[in-house]
């Protein structure tokens, strides 16, 4: 199992690129620097965003897949990876990850937890990842996921409804139990990232790549490992109208690591 890099970077270090290179670090910003923002704050966010400005969910969600392959391999520098992918937003920025992942020749292997359901973005994502053959277990399978070097936690987003059940809560415990590093997409699955309270049925993540700006559930989480916060293109002004002083900055790179 390839080993995760744990020197901690400083500010001088070279800002993260589009290269996937690995032993890359992102740059490392305050926690004081960051807007915090709770549930309903980041449901307004995504609102704006696709109703107001007419970002799309594609785009963003492909912001999202890209930035998490980026960190994946600068952070881990994986031979192979299983990617854990619910049937939501959140499944579908894993599955764009899968993608880039394989992409750059890496041994990837999807795990469904629940059927993509048509018309969607997520569905459209898996329907590439069939298309170019990418290794899929499917939501009505219930082997155990194969062993890799690293485990892609994309099951559950921020909008998480009570305790995960069923074919997530099993693949949840399945990650908790490997010795691979896990690497979460938004919040832990499990998480949450209002009050940052979490079950038996929460992963146990090794790092957390969250979105556009972190929730205030993630900030003392034994759950979430090392914080990080990826850029998918929200503007200033979003934060703004929501009466917040601070926005994200990525001028020196898409992901930044949060001390």
């Amino acid at each position: 199992m390839t080993n995760p890099v744990t020197t901690a970077p400083s500010t001088t270090d070279s800002p993260i690129n589009d290269c996937g290179q690995a032993g890359l670090r992102p740059p490392r910003i305050e926690a004081s620097s960051l807007p915090w923002l709770t549930e309903a704050e980041m449901v307004e966010v995504d609102r704006v965003m696709t109703e107001d400005l007419t970002i799309l969910l594609i785009q963003m969600m492909e912001n999202a897949g890209r930035n998490l392959a980026m960190l994946a391999m600068q952070r881990y520098e994986p031979t192979s990876v299983v990617v854990l992918a619910g049937g939501g937003g959140n499944g579908g920025g894993g599955l764009v990850a899968a993608r880039h992942l394989a992409n750059r020749g890496l041994n990837v292997a999807v795990v469904a937890a629940k059927p993509f359901r048509e018309p969607s973005v997520p569905a459209h994502q898996f329907e590439i990842l069939k298309r170019m053959g990418v290794p899929i277990m499917s939501a009505d399978q219930s082997d155990r996921p194969p062993s890799a070097d690293l485990v892609i936690d994309a099951l559950i987003g921020y909008s998480l409804r009570g305790t995960p059940t069923g074919r997530a809560a099993e693949l949840i415990g399945w990650a908790n139990d490997q010795r691979s590093p896990i690497l979460s997409l938004d919040t832990p699955s499990g998480l949450n990232v209002t009050d940052g309270s979490g079950t038996s049925s929460t992963v146990k993540a090794d790092a957390t790549m969250t979105l556009a700006a972190p929730k205030i559930g993630l900030a003392d989480s034994a759950h979430v490992g090392d914080l990080y916060v990826a850029d998918i293109s929200v503007p200033a002004s979003v934060y703004a109208r929501l009466g917040l002083d601070l926005a994200p900055d990525f001028s020196a790179g898409p992901i930044v690591a949060v001390d």
